[in-house]
């Protein structure tokens, strides 16, 4: 009895540290914290565009290669890029935490590109040049490996920058529910997207032009003097940040949940949820905007929240490979939610991971004469994709969100699964348009016999290519975006650097199957070989158009399918005031769950 005074004093000193610790994170983030994340992302991706965009040149003009093995070479690497935000994620959401993972990522990206400037600068890194492409010297085994290295340093990079860049400049503002309908997180995918869209046409025009007509030194050592810069910018935001505390290592969570499931699977589960097990203070770390509420899909997962007689004695400090919180369950059941729609975006990938690097050699066989002086580099190409996807991306927010709102009643004007579909469609138009431009570029070839002369300009503007980049970009205005707001707002909340990372695995493993796909047709179509090494006018790359196009269309269908029975997360979003009054019992909790102030947020289902 005598201690109690103490005790109460001690209680009113840890409510005092808490309440000052949320007064003092609630001034952390918001607005203010933009301009150093965007400044970061900007001269971010100023690099990477810069670096990645005309590669494929590099390779086949500087090193020599074939084009096959130059457009593998890059989806590899691709493939491994998107594979490392996976390794990035969850350290991030494990330990380290966004920032520092953010940090280290981007120094590892700077090392690579000084690596690869230091070999386009020196000659014994690149074989003899070789202007004709005919019995060119490749580059040796040595050179090759010195150009994997470098690839690896920034693989390595954008693991780090990639999952968590998007989700850390999103938690800089309020709940998901406080920014709907108004201009905050919603919307924020858009001017994401727009101010690296402004990057990427800086790089396209900028470093492209100096690739071309410079050199190759100042080419590459531009994107490297940017990746300097967006380091610095993005440390001295630091004390502004609101730096999100990681919430454990999430696939320990979802391990424990099918441990555990499987241990009580000959358990009868109660038929009011709420008598499984609850723990606010237990989940306090990976709630910060709410709690995930119990759904009746997968119920054999729920035997992993069922309280024992022998674990009610102590339900405080339970046994997490034997009993898990209801929140924990409804993690694993909206990531298995989430797969098949993820999975989707991986066909997608596979069609489209070697378009660029064929449409670039496309258009280095065409007129792209601006005036009798002056030529677009083939790789500049892409501004038109990315002015599409700019423009498309204010008049979506201004005029088609406002003019769908009227017809669905829907914040957003679509739901994002319904954006991601539109994209679909509109990526199989662009495909489709890509087989007829080159079908009528080799007609002209023929007609002029030119065929056989690898080398030789096709009297046929370049500008038959921009149709299919402007609709490219107007389908990134709907599936990029709509896949990152999917991504985003139906995770956990803990694990979102997590699911980020999904989207870049997707784009991984797009790129793998896209090599494989590549790498059988240049194989097994024979001596009319679709995709040949040096002579583009006597392929088939219309034939592999309409192949890709074939394989989208399967894909939107099997989309369409696993859409219509997708059920969006629900969610209890608990307001900060009223949880104070969390002194009442409710259901089955080590610490007492109260309903006063829950307010229920089930969202409709696609």
């Amino acid at each position: 009895m005598d201690d109690k005074p103490g005790h109460n004093h001690n209680k009113l000193e840890e409510d005092e540290d808490e309440d000052d610790s949320k007064f003092h994170n609630k001034k952390l983030g918001g607005l203010k914290t933009m301009p150093f994340i965007l400044a970061n992302e900007i001269c971010d991706r100023f690099a990477s565009s810069g670096f990645h965009s005309n590669m494929i040149t590099y390779l086949t003009q500087e090193l020599n290669m074939p084009l096959v093995q130059a457009s593998n070479t890059l989806s590899n690497f691709g493939g491994t890029s998107s594979f490392t935000p996976l390794i990035g994620a969850l350290i991030a959401d494990s330990f380290a935490g966004r920032f520092w993972t953010i940090t280290v990522g981007s120094i590892f990206y700077e090392l690579g590109l000084i690596c690869i400037t230091i070999s386009a600068v020196l000659p014994s890194l690149r074989p003899p040049p070789c202007p004709t492409q005919i019995n060119c010297q490749e580059a040796s085994d040595f050179q090759l490996w010195v150009l994997y290295i470098c690839l690896l340093l920034t693989s390595l990079g954008t693991g780090g920058i990639r999952p968590c860049v998007v989700t850390f400049a999103a938690d800089q503002f309020e709940s998901d529910k406080a920014m709907k309908g108004r201009s905050g997180k919603w919307s924020f995918f858009n001017w994401y997207y727009f101010s690296m869209g402004l990057a990427t046409l800086t790089a396209l025009t900028v470093v492209v032009y100096v690739q071309e007509h410079v050199g190759w030194g100042w080419g590459l050592g531009i994107p490297t003097i940017a990746m300097i810069i967006s380091i610095i910018a993005f440390l001295i935001g630091s004390p502004l940040y609101k730096k999100m505390k990681p919430g454990g290592s999430p696939l320990i969570r979802l391990a424990q949940v099918i441990v555990a499931a499987i241990k009580k699977r000959k358990e009868i589960a109660p038929q009011n949820p709420k008598l499984l097990y609850h723990n606010n203070e237990l989940d306090s770390d990976i709630t910060v905007h709410g709690r995930l509420v119990h759904t009746d899909q997968y119920q054999w997962l729920d035997k992993a929240a069922i309280v024992t007689e022998s674990e009610s004695a102590n339900p405080n400090s339970p046994n997490l490979w034997r009993l898990v919180t209801v929140h924990r369950i409804e993690e694993l059941k909206t990531i298995i939610r989430m797969l098949p729609i993820w999975a989707s975006g991986i066909l997608l990938v596979t069609s489209s991971s070697h378009l660029h690097s064929f449409v670039i050699q496309q258009a280095r066989t065409m007129d792209r004469h601006l005036s009798p002086s002056f030529e677009i580099p083939p790789a500049s190409l892409s501004v038109f994709s990315i002015l599409t996807m700019l423009s498309g991306l204010v008049l979506y927010e201004r005029i088609f969100v406002p003019l769908a709102r009227r017809f669905t009643g829907h914040p957003s004007g679509v739901t994002c699964l319904q954006r991601m579909g539109i994209g679909f469609v509109i990526n199989i138009v662009a495909t489709i348009i890509s087989s007829l431009v080159e079908t009528k570029r080799k007609s002209v070839a023929a007609h002029h016999n030119l065929l056989d002369d690898p080398r030789a300009i096709v009297p046929i503007s370049v500008f038959w290519l921009v149709p299919q980049f402007c609709i490219h970009g107007v389908a990134e205005v709907f599936m990029s975006v709509g896949h990152l707001e999917f991504l985003y707002d139906q995770s956990p909340e803990s694990m979102r650097s997590t699911a980020a990372a999904l989207y870049w695995i997707a784009i991984s493993m797009g790129n793998y199957i896209g090599t494989l796909l590549v790498s059988l047709v240049h194989k097994y179509t024979g001596e009319n070989n679709w995709l040949p090494d040096r002579n583009l006018n006597r392929g088939k790359l219309d034939y592999y158009y309409w192949l890709v196009s074939g394989i989208q269309v399967l894909n939107l269908i099997y989309y369409i399918f696993v859409a219509y029975f997708y059920t969006y997360k629900p969610l209890e979003e608990v307001k900060e005031e009223e949880e104070e009054e969390d002194g009442e019992d409710g259901e089955f909790n080590g610490n007492k769950i109260s309903e006063i102030g829950v307010e229920l947020a089930r969202t409709e289902t696609a």
